[in-house]
């Protein structure tokens, strides 16, 4: 890649999951950047999905994303809210299709039982300890996390913002302007 296309990459975002105590959080910030430039800061990148039941949130490409989030919710509905099953024939759909496969975006996806990290190369992860991350500020916004969890008696949602605020001071393609939504 060329100098001046990697400074006009997009990027954005940092997307978190926590589960703790029977709930779970997803949140995510608001920053979209290209380049060097922040276009726009407050972009909500959660969707509900499923009456609710669900939540996805995205990193990568927006266009992408919400294509695979559309992509997402017709297999949920394909296997009846079966999520595992519906994951894992996304990822397959997205690693072997001719266009889905280059559709640049990562999604995470939470109902009352999983967490799912959901990648175009196949990648279906189930993180360990209720946490999972994606995004350029990811891997902060996941060490806080699991400080948090460690040491600290705050809930899901409560994690999930501190969190992300930790990740918005460290990472300059993450802002404090964070959405977050909650499964009980």
């Amino acid at each position: 890649m060329s100098e001046s296309t990697e400074n006009r990459r997009i990027r954005s975002t940092t997307i978190l999951a926590v589960r703790r105590d029977g709930k779970v959080a997803l949140a995510g910030d608001g920053q979209v950047s290209l380049g060097p430039t922040i276009m726009k800061k407050g972009a909500v990148k959660l969707r509900k999905i499923r009456s609710g039941e669900v939540i996805t949130g995205f990193a990568g490409s927006t266009a992408d994303a919400l294509t695979l989030f559309d992509k997402f919710e017709a297999k949920l509905e394909e296997f009846r809210g079966n999520m595992k099953r519906a994951v894992v024939e996304l990822a397959k759909e997205w690693r072997t299709d001719k266009y889905l496969r280059r559709l640049e975006a990562l999604l995470i996806v939470v109902d009352k039982d999983y967490n799912f990290i959901v990648s175009g190369t196949g990648d279906v992860i189930e993180p360990e300890e209720g946490i999972a991350a994606i995004g350029s500020g990811g891997a902060f916004a996941q060490a806080a996390a699991k400080a948090l969890i460690r040491h600290s008696k705050l809930s899901a949602k409560e994690i999930a913002l501190e969190a992300l605020k930790i990740a918005s001071e460290i990472c300059v393609y993450t802002n404090d302007e964070i959405t977050v939504e909650e499964l009980k």
